[in-house]
């Protein structure tokens, strides 16, 4: 990943990702601290909407009290005739308490529907009634008996039974009325006369789920009245009226004492649920907000951090592809130049422009490059000087070694009165003489061969029919370059040991081609070969830390014997002019004879004047 990405990437997740998981739980915190504060403004508003109907109820609790303590329905009971009261007749009998209820009870305003069932029997009806409601028939009593509401009726020994709208409607209507039901005694002998029941108007009640709301701005709100068992028994709008909650609403609910509120699904959209038990009552208020209304805030926050997030982002990929193109293609191109001098390429210059940290950086670069290649010059310049010191040392090596070789021979021969072998040794070695003491480094392959041919004849001279040898080179390759004395040593390594104790006679094969963009010389010989131990001692390949190793133990191996001193300098020559892809191979066994191969660049020869 480049450095405009890495910057890209950074700020992404260290500014972007942070600010959108900032708002994420911003946006969480607000939705929770909502749903909390609207859940206990509910709950107050729920409260009060409990304690006006309790009132409301607890009214007419009152007013049937009143009833019963002025004897009002035990009159009415103990009546001749229970279905035909006469009210002018009667009112005369009462006392003055007892008229003022009668008066009240007749001229409520709430109450819209009382019947009395009776229980003292005795041949009268069973049904006693106060009002009158068309097209509503009353429940026959021995029915009402088989009911369990009967049995809870009179379980409450004289506390009065709320039924809500939709709970009894065999026994109250289909009207949306509440009906209270209660016990009837006799004051005197606290007997059961009768049960009462008065239905009263739900004006008043309406008025309390309309007037109390959590706040004025929340027009998403509904209240509705549900029972313990999940009916729904008053909704102001008419439209779940005798519904399951549960057909309506997606989280199942057990109603219980207390206050709970959650977040559901509602007639498929997401709302607040709050739910308050009305206490002595088996009813519950119900509250269900939208909460797309009371989350409109937050959605408004959610949309501006959006937006602001969006702007944000765009912001990063102007200021990425305006500025830190310019900065992280400067770097770009100064990585691309550091890499170029890597390879070698001291020549290359950074274009700096401006007046910036980038222009201090390109000419920082510069003036670096400028100091390197000033310093590879100098270094360039003394390993040159060191090269040619190095092989002027060992060609003085092989210099001393093959005039002494060789003046040993020509005494031998002088001793023995050869005078004309003398003649032609010193002949020999005069050709040998001038092309050694030439002052150059590299020579034509035809001038080494010559020079080969008469260090030969030499030794031809010396060791009468010791060997024979045959010169296999093109022509057209007589023209490459070589380094001078490069073939004698390697001669003079097979007679002076590879025909040491042969019983044939020597054979020394002196061959060259070229491929592949180099030329190979190759001496071979049908000597006594070398064994693996004598082999080690010929790594002429090495690297520079083996040479320097090797270097270390001259002193230890001065007086050791000089066989491969020759073969040494050779390849060292060669890997020192040439480079360490270059030197000398050696493949040889015991009996089977010594193949030499030296490996040099091929080029055509040049002289330099």
């Amino acid at each position: 990943m480049n450095l405009r990405n890495k910057l890209f990437t950074a700020f992404v997740v260290l500014i972007i990702v942070p600010l959108c998981v900032l708002g994420v739980v911003t946006f969480m915190v607000s939705s929770y601290s909502i749903e909390e504060k609207y859940s206990r403004q509910t709950e107050y508003s729920l409260k009060a909407i409990s304690y006006s109907i309790s009132t409301v109820l607890k009214q007419m609790d009152n007013v049937t009290d009143n009833g019963i303590a002025t004897s009002v329905f035990h009159m009415a009971l103990a009546a001749k005739d229970p279905t035909k009261q006469d009210l002018n007749a009667e009112q005369l009998s009462l006392n003055n308490s007892q008229r003022n209820f009668r008066s009240l009870l007749y001229n409520h305003p709430a109450i819209s529907y009382a019947f009395l069932y009776n229980l003292s029997g005795s041949g009268k009806s069973s049904i006693v009634s106060i009002f009158t409601k068309e097209n509503f028939k009353t429940m026959p009593f021995e029915d009402f008996k088989k009911k369990p509401l009967y049995k809870e009726v009179m379980d409450l020994n004289g506390v009065p039974k709320w039924i809500a709208p939709h709970e009894y409607p065999e026994l109250t209507g289909t009207e949306p009325v509440f009906t209270q039901i209660r016990l009837i005694k006799e004051l005197s002998y606290f007997k059961n006369i009768g049960i009462l029941v008065v239905q009263i108007n739900n004006w008043d009640i309406e008025s309390i789920f309309h007037n109390l709301s959590p706040s004025q701005s929340m027009q998403s709100t509904e209240f509705m009245l549900v029972n313990d068992d999940g009916l729904i028994l008053y909704d102001p709008n008419k439209t779940l009226e005798g519904k399951q909650l549960s057909s309506v609403m997606k989280k199942q609910v057990k109603f219980g004492s207390g206050y709970q509120s959650f977040k559901t699904d509602f007639n498929d959209e997401k709302s607040i649920v709050s739910i308050y038990h009305l206490q002595d009552y088996s009813w519950n208020l119900v509250s269900v907000t939208s909460w797309k209304s009371l989350s409109k805030e937050t959605l408004v926050f959610a949309q501006w951090f959006i937006g602001i997030t969006l702007l944000c982002l765009l912001a990063a990929i102007t200021f990425n592809m305006v500025f830190m193109r310019r900065i992280t293609g400067s770097i770009a191109v100064i990585v691309r130049f550091m890499r170029k001098v890597e390879g070698g390429d001291f020549n290359v210059r950074v274009e700096d422009r401006g007046k910036d940290e980038l222009h201090i950086l390109a000419k920082g670069f510069n003036d670096l490059v400028d100091q390197i290649n000033s310093l590879f010059k100098q270094v360039n310049k003394k390993q040159k000087q060191k090269t040619q010191a190095e092989l002027r040392v060992l060609q003085a090596q092989i210099k001393p070694h093959f005039l002494f070789n060789t003046l040993e021979s020509i005494n031998v021969l002088a001793i023995q009165n050869e005078g004309v072998k003398v003649s032609e040794m010193v002949h020999r070695l005069g050709s040998i003489l001038r092309i050694s003491i030439q002052d150059k480094e590299e020579i034509p392959l035809e001038q080494e061969i010559e020079h080969l041919q008469s260090y030969l004849e030499i030794q031809k001279f010396r060791f009468d029919d010791l060997f024979d040898y045959e010169i296999d080179v093109p022509p057209d390759l007589r023209r490459r370059s070589v380094l001078k004395l490069t073939l004698q040593p390697l001669v003079e390594n097979c007679i002076q040991h590879g025909f040491e104790g042969i019983e044939d006679k020597g054979h020394i094969h002196i061959s060259c081609w070229s491929d592949r963009g180099r030329i190979f010389l190759q001496v071979q010989d049908n000597g006594i070969g070398m064994d693996p131990e004598q082999l080690l001692k010929f790594q002429y390949m090495k690297t520079d830390k083996e040479d320097e190793e090797e270097r270390k133990d001259q002193v230890r191996h001065l007086y050791e014997e000089r066989r491969g001193l020759g073969l040494r300098s050779v390849a060292d020559r060669i890997r020192i002019h040439y480079g360490e892809y270059y030197g000398l191979f050696i493949c040889s066994s015991r009996l089977t004879g010594t193949i030499i191969q030296c490996v040099i660049p091929d080029a055509e020869w040049r002289e330099m004047e």
